[in-house]
């Protein structure tokens, strides 16, 4: 069987000198029917490997009800890298940040009540036990030295920013070797002395996350690895963009510089991303750095291949770089081809109820205490009499909204709460009965904000008056599609069909729409919002199939859409200066 150690200098490949040129793709990102493209896409850039995060929360939504076939078949993804001649690196966790909602980690599992998140707690070692035994029941029958095609296993994810629990990352190794894992274990951090000395072991191949000043940051990873191989694991090409911000790129000649300064000093690579793909569905993950910023559903990255799989400036820039130092096949992919453009008329559908879950509170609990995993809960109370004086306007304060929030009184729109504006007063009219419609917009992925509660936070007031007795109502978005919403202050639905003579990749314009969420043929392709920077939501053409589709709006800011428009190619707004 062919074999992979760490030597003195380097990686070794049945004994010989092997440098990694690798790209990260995750699968969770991309539909299962595309994974083959871009991986042959990696292939003809020269890459001689690819990279992958395993999303916990993915695989297991709810304690127990673990899946591995369709978007988490980790299996079928790594036998189609080793179809295409490629080895693979697995990086299961348990926390992958990825700008992924919660970082990767269940919500089941950081709502647990005084859980150790990351460190040595028994209940949390406990559950990680079990869920890396999961993986590695996928991951162990494919190592090379049984005769697959995986070459390295990461241990955790940039533990140095967090913490510096030894006695953590050791119990992760022995579950690990313990599963059958024989192939060398690595770990990731970035070029601080502080975060590389906390975030390994001396057992384990310390390798860096960088984007520039690689000759700089090598030297910093060779104090900390004194042996081996050095390796940046996250070369970072690009970055990735939040609602309200612009559209990140790096330039295409300064990031190939960099990824040539990596090469010619010896150093093997993994480009993050070679592919970045989507946040389909409720997947985003959110930043907050002191203000609460969300990530879009586009997680195109500024890649050497785009959002659609399409070859970009940086490929062929990327490929010329990794010709000088390797072979690169003589084909290249062939670029990107105009997508379908035309409009379709859209009618409201009119709503059969949003059905009420009957149980009451005496404040509003948690999306968690409701056991949702949706995006949306719907509040109701009465409001306390005499709250308004002589019928005038009133304020509402809320302790917190996570993390937007619609208001209404008597049916009627009030206006918005928006935790990344932090807004938690409004002045509202005077009324009997008080709606709110929260929408959790991503959850954080890092650091100590992991798993915290979604929803309205502590009993709201109304002119310093709390108001008792809730309501709470968790909605469906995929009910809410295809039965439309009896509020008369929205969401407002709307659905429309058309035709295409064959399967094909679309994208949807959300150009005049102001937020929600789009539905094609019932697949969820996640949220839009007027504040941009994305205009365009991708729609991968498995999703669409020939003669007869369907589209469905679900509108959440009162834009009463009548048109759906889907043009030639993705718009992700306007750039950085």
């Amino acid at each position: 069987m062919p074999t992979f150690r760490i030597g003195d200098d380097d990686f070794l490949l049945d004994g010989q000198p092997h440098r990694i040129i690798s790209g990260a793709l995750h699968y969770f990102r991309v539909h299962p029917d595309q994974w083959a493209d871009r991986i042959r896409k990696a292939r003809l850039m020269g890459l001689n490997a690819i990279e992958t995060y395993v999303a916990w929360n993915a695989h297991e939504p709810r304690r127990g009800d673990w899946s591995a076939t369709g978007w988490n078949d980790l299996g079928r993804f790594l036998d189609l890298v080793a179809a295409e001649g490629l080895h693979a690196i697995v990086r299961p966790g348990p926390y992958i940040c990825a700008e992924w909602h919660n970082g990767g980690l269940p919500i089941w599992l950081t709502g647990m009540p005084g859980i150790g998140l990351r460190r040595s707690e028994p209940r949390y070692l406990a559950e990680v036990t079990r869920y890396l035994e999961r993986v590695y029941e996928i991951v162990a029958p494919r190592q090379i030295d049984r005769g697959g095609n995986v070459i390295l296993v990461q241990i955790e994810n940039e533990y140095g920013a967090y913490g510096a629990d030894a006695a953590y990352l050791a119990e992760l190794v022995r579950v690990t070797r313990d599963a059958g894992i024989t192939v060398p274990l690595t770990t990731v951090d970035q070029p601080e002395p502080d975060m590389l000395r906390d975030g390994s072991l001396d057992e384990l191949h310390r390798t860096g996350s960088f984007g520039s000043r690689a000759t700089e940051r090598l030297a910093t990873l060779r104090e900390h690895q004194r042996t081996g191989p050095l390796m940046c694991s996250e070369f970072w090409d690009g970055w990735f963009d939040w609602w309200g911000g612009l559209h990140h790129t790096t330039e295409t000649d300064a990031a190939a510089a960099e990824l040539d300064a990596l090469l010619s000093a010896g150093a093997s690579v993994n480009i993050y991303m070679f592919h970045g793909g989507t946040n389909f569905g409720l997947t985003n993950g959110a930043n907050d750095k002191g203000r609460y910023l969300p990530i879009t559903t586009s997680y195109d990255y500024d890649a050497p291949l785009d959002e659609a799989g399409n070859p970009t400036a940086k490929f062929e820039a990327f490929r010329e770089v990794i010709a000088r130092y390797a072979e690169v096949p003589g084909e290249t992919p062939a670029p990107a081809a105009a997508a379908p453009a035309f409009e379709v008329g859209l009618e409201p559908v009119l709503g059969k109820g949003i059905r009420r879950t009957g149980t009451r509170h005496p404040s509003p609990p948690s999306f968690e205490a409701l056991d949702h995993l949706g995006a949306l809960v719907l509040y109701e109370a009465e409001l306390p009499a005499g709250a308004s004086r002589d019928g005038e306007p009133t304020v509402l304060e809320v302790d917190e909204v996570r993390d937007h929030a619609w208001v209404a009184i008597d049916g009627r729109r009030a206006g918005t709460l928006s935790r990344t504006r932090r807004e938690r007063t409004l002045l509202v009219p005077s009324g009997t009965h008080l709606a709110l419609l929260v929408e959790e917009q991503g959850r954080v992925n890092y650091d100590h904000r992991l798993g915290e509660e979604k929803g309205l936070i502590g009993t709201p007031r109304l002119g310093g008056v709390p108001i008792e007795g809730w309501t709470a109502t968790p909605i469906d978005l995929a009910e809410l599609a295809d039965s439309g919403s009896s509020l008369s202050w929205g969401p407002d639905v709307a659905r429309g069909a058309f035709d295409l003579e064959a399967p094909s990749d679309l994208f949807f314009d959300t150009t005049g729409l102001g937020k929600g969420f789009v539905f094609v043929n019932g697949f969820l392709l996640g949220r839009y919002w007027s504040n941009g920077p994305q205009q365009t939501l991708f729609v991968p053409h498995p999703v669409t199939r020939a003669g007869g589709n369907e589209v469905v709006v679900i509108e959440l800011d009162g834009a009463q859409p009548a048109l759906a428009r889907f043009v030639a190619g993705p718009a992700l707004g306007p750039l950085e200066e």
